[in-house]
């Protein structure tokens, strides 16, 4: 007579939740509760057969799927998935068909590319190509006989920043409130003739400012009233006058790359970073002065630089650029170019002078909107 010792802990004899045959391990999870003792006909074979049984059940275990092993986990939590993306259904073509007529109306633009001469001026302006551009941001201006005196003449370039706003705004209202201010110092002295231009320059900021829309513009004016020359500035926006075939800068850049304009916005609570290689204002800006952008006007403020000059038979022609020229080529440079075709009386000749100015600036790799404007200054020679 045989006898068996049943040891307590061996998995054959003790109660256990993992079933311990092949049968019980594709049951439910439900009926694979409690395991009774297997009968005698199971322990045939080797001794260790139900640990083997137990290692395969464990291995099963760790590869089921997700799904069954959530199952099995009686009185989990419950996680909270993310719910599947909502997925708008879009018409591919009309998707396509709007955006190549936003395009078109872009490039049909006839601001894209402007052209005018007069007897004494030419101007000629091309938006900037390679850039992601909406519209173009540049806008000039060339008032003969300003409010209606023949000894009056305004002549600017604005560069818009931001979108178009701000320089469409200053070049359609500008030269209105500068007439108005210049009538009320006829007949005085450069100081008051400089008062008169930066009165002008602060209402037209302070007039855009009540429109409240975004963006600004830097400017360049050039007034020519009775035999001086009156040159104001805000932001980089550059005149260089030609004396006898020299260069000669009338203004000068208002960048936040600047000493004294730094030490100035520091002064009023504002800093200057350099962001990407450019210094910028409240690391925004790269430029300290300027019509517009209210968000920075504490800082970026509309008083121009102004000087004023006699015209003298030195005094060949006074270029009026926005940056897009002047980041490509130099003062002298310019008018090197441009000097050839503006000595003589020929409109045809300024023009092409300012469309070779543009041209070359594109050559080297200029993508910014650039308008140029040229003044014949022979005319405003010895008047008094």
């Amino acid at each position: 007579m045989s006898c068996t010792v049943a040891i307590p802990s061996s998995p054959v004899f003790s109660p256990s939740r993992r079933p311990l045959s092949c049968k019980a391990a594709s049951a439910s999870p439900e009926s694979a509760s409690v395991s009774s003792p297997a009968p005698p006909a199971s322990t045939a074979g080797s001794p260790l057969r139900p640990f083997s049984l137990l290692r395969a059940q464990i291995r099963e275990e760790a590869s089921s799927t997700p799904q069954k092993s959530g199952s099995a986990a009686a009185g989990s939590v419950l996680k909270r998935r993310r719910p599947a993306p909502l997925l708008v259904p879009v018409d591919g073509a009309a998707v396509a068909a709007a955006a190549a007529a936003a395009v078109a109306a872009v490039e049909s633009d006839p601001r894209n590319e402007v052209e005018e001469q007069g007897d004494d001026f030419a101007a000629y302006c091309r938006r900037g190509r390679g850039r992601r551009r909406v519209e173009m941001e540049d806008r000039h201006v060339a008032k003969v006989a300003l409010g209606g005196d023949p000894e009056v003449s305004l002549f600017a370039v604005f560069d818009g920043h931001g979108g178009q706003n701000a320089a469409e705004f200053a070049a359609e209202n500008m030269p209105k409130y500068m007439a108005g201010e210049i009538k009320k110092v006829d007949g005085g002295d450069i100081d008051q003739v400089e008062e008169a231009v930066k009165k002008a320059y602060l209402k037209t900021d302070e007039e855009f400012l009540k429109r409240e829309e975004s963006g600004g513009a830097c400017c360049v004016t050039a007034l020519l009233h009775k035999g001086g020359l009156t040159v104001s500035n805000t932001g980089d926006c550059r005149a260089v006058l030609s004396r006898a075939g020299k260069a000669e800068a009338i203004t000068s850049d208002h960048r936040a790359s600047r000493d004294d304009e730094r030490e100035r916005i520091e002064s009023l609570g504002g800093f200057v970073v350099n962001y990407r290689g450019t210094w910028r204002v409240q690391g925004s800006l790269a430029v300290s002065r300027g019509i517009g952008d209210a968000h920075l006007k504490q800082w970026v403020v509309a008083d121009p630089d102004t000087r004023t000059l006699l015209v003298d038979p030195q005094c060949e022609f006074l270029l009026l650029a926005s940056d897009g020229l002047w980041d490509k080529v130099d003062n002298q440079e310019a008018v090197d170019i441009a000097r050839p075709l503006c000595i003589s009386d020929d409109k045809a000749s300024r023009v092409d002078a300012c469309r070779r100015l543009v041209d070359t600036a594109v050559a080297r790799g200029s993508t910014d909107d650039i308008s140029v404007l040229i003044i014949q200054l022979q005319k405003f020679t010895g008047s008094s």
